[in-house]
């Protein structure tokens, strides 16, 4: 630890599971606790063990993570008014999740203290005092969690800053501000920070807030310039109603921007793969747009930036994108230039002297007028760009196709597509039965090819989006298809456009699988 260190505090397993959408399972909590800890996080919050089944089970089964550097966190309540602390059945609950670090939140706000606890205000701050004391005489590290701050200090200010003495007189080590509401501003959290830290002396002070306001992140960083030693969030700002903090804003924002101490240059590269880690086990697709670790974090479409790039990376990046574990990227589309080109042609590993870049930017603009889009779909751009090499010939080529689409009575809809293929001197004509015509024509596609090409049969649709680009020409509006496929841990993107969505989706399908064997 070094005097500029700022403590990270996570608690995506248990805030972060507030948001609506998110519910892990047991394993998947178990998994991300020790990928936190792996991380770097200095303090991992488990949960609530007095709330239910599964967070008890997780206590019990945490110790067998051998958790080597972050210090797990039981989170609960102060006593209830009126009963002592060991009488307390949610203060014994922590006190049976056997964590070295117990969370109390108390509250800051008269407001919550006259009409939600229906206590008085002497009552609460014997019930925050005595509940801290209780758990450090069990020999427990506290953290007090003052929840409501921020309002409770807009409303009375000596009254939140007296919870929040009565917390250090108990014995916290740690006293955290929370913006509960999500409301509060950057002046106005810097200001009460500073503030509080003034008053309580040598006490440490941390930081809790939520995005409600689009602040969140602002004001952990306002916090912490104040004077806060601890920040509290979530990894990707999962949390209730907004979010939470961002820890993967936060914690690039302090290392590389403000200068703190959190995490070494190692751990900090795994940020991204954190990232997307617990995206996958919260079944939520990884919001590309996120700051730092997002796909589209450093990905440039316009022409001019990538021409920049091209001679500097710096002229329009902030950081230096590995150093968070992601990537900078071009995006092809009608905005593009050739330097866009010129960079993917750079990605894909191949020569820009045997290729006609213009030709092929002009292609691009000439389909995206028609309603084709290349953002998504890199594989489409990559057979562009190879077909205009002297050399390349394709491992086969689309000719005729057609689908019938029948209802029979007793057997219900019957699909059926017939497609002619040419592979080398042959032409291979295959018709195939499906569950709708995209289904039929990729079956009957697989089957013309599967005899020449039989890696064909590991190669799986993956995923199949389709967007109206017009809807007021009702049936007649364009149809933009984008499939996605995968063979094995490889996926790639390809697309098409057409009034007709059977042909729009024959031209991404053909695509795919054309791609596939160039592989």
């Amino acid at each position: 630890m070094t005097a500029n260190h700022i403590d990270l505090y996570d608690t995506t397993l248990r805030d972060g599971t507030q948001r609506e959408g998110i519910s892990y399972s047991l394993d998947d909590k178990l998994k991300i606790a020790a990928r936190l800890d792996a991380f770097g996080m200095d303090y991992i919050e488990g949960g609530w063990p007095g709330s239910n089944p599964k967070d008890v089970e997780f206590f019990r089964r945490a110790p067998s993570l051998g958790l080597s550097h972050a210090k797990l966190a039981a989170f609960g309540s102060t006593r209830r008014k009126g009963v002592r602390p060991a009488d307390d059945a949610n203060v014994q609950a922590l006190m049976g999740a056997e964590t070295p670090v117990v969370t109390l939140v108390g509250k800051s706000w008269a407001l919550h203290v006259v009409n939600v606890l229906e206590t008085t205000a002497e009552e609460n701050l014997a019930m925050i005092e005595e509940s801290v004391a209780y758990c450090q005489a069990q020999g427990k590290e506290v953290i007090y969690d003052a929840e409501h701050f921020f309002d409770g200090y807009k409303a009375d200010a000596a009254y939140a800053l007296a919870t929040l003495a009565a917390a250090a007189r108990g014995g916290a080590a740690c006293v955290v501000l929370c913006d509960t509401n999500g409301g509060s501003l950057p002046w106005e959290v810097a200001e009460a920070t500073a503030r509080v830290i003034a008053h309580l002396g040598g006490v440490a002070v941390g930081i809790h807030t939520h995005d409600d306001g689009g602040c969140g992140v602002a004001n952990s960083l306002a916090a912490v310039r104040a004077g806060a030693v601890q920040v509290q969030g979530t990894v990707n700002g999962y949390g209730e109603r907004v979010a939470n903090a961002n820890l993967c804003a936060i914690i690039p924002d302090l290392q590389l921007k403000m200068g703190y101490d959190c995490l070494s240059a190692e751990q900090l590269r795994g940020l991204t793969e954190l990232s997307r880690y617990v995206a996958e086990l919260a079944n939520l697709t990884h919001d590309d747009h996120l700051p730092f670790v997002g796909a589209s974090a450093f990905a440039h479409k316009g022409g001019i930036h990538v021409a920049a790039m091209l001679k500097d990376a710096a002229s329009y990046q902030h950081i230096d994108p590995a150093a968070v574990g992601n990537r900078q990227r071009s995006v092809v589309s009608e905005l593009s230039g050739r330097g866009n080109l010129i960079d993917k042609i750079k990605q894909f590993n191949l020569n820009p002297e045997s290729l006609d870049v213009p030709k092929v930017l002009e292609q691009i603009k000439q389909l995206e007028s028609q309603g084709f889009t290349f953002e998504g779909a890199e594989a489409s751009v990559e057979l562009m760009l190879r077909r205009t090499h002297p050399a390349y010939v394709p491992p086969f080529e689309m000719t005729d196709y057609w689908v019938m689409v029948q209802r029979r009575r007793g057997r219900g809809p019957i699909v059926e597509a017939t497609v002619k293929v040419r592979v080398g001197p042959k032409i291979m004509h295959t018709v195939a039965e499906g569950n709708g015509p995209v289904n039929a024509l990729d079956a009957a596609l697989r089957q013309a090819l599967a005899g020449v090409f039989p890696r064909i049969s590991g190669v799986r649709l993956a995923d199949y989006k389709v967007r109206i680009l017009d809807g007021e020409n009702n049936t007649a509006a364009t149809t933009r298809v984008l499939i996605e496929t995968r063979e094995g841990m490889r996926r790639w993107s390809t697309v098409g456009a057409s009034p007709n969505i059977i042909d729009a989706s024959w031209r991404a399908l053909a695509d795919s699988m054309e791609y596939a064997l160039i592989q």
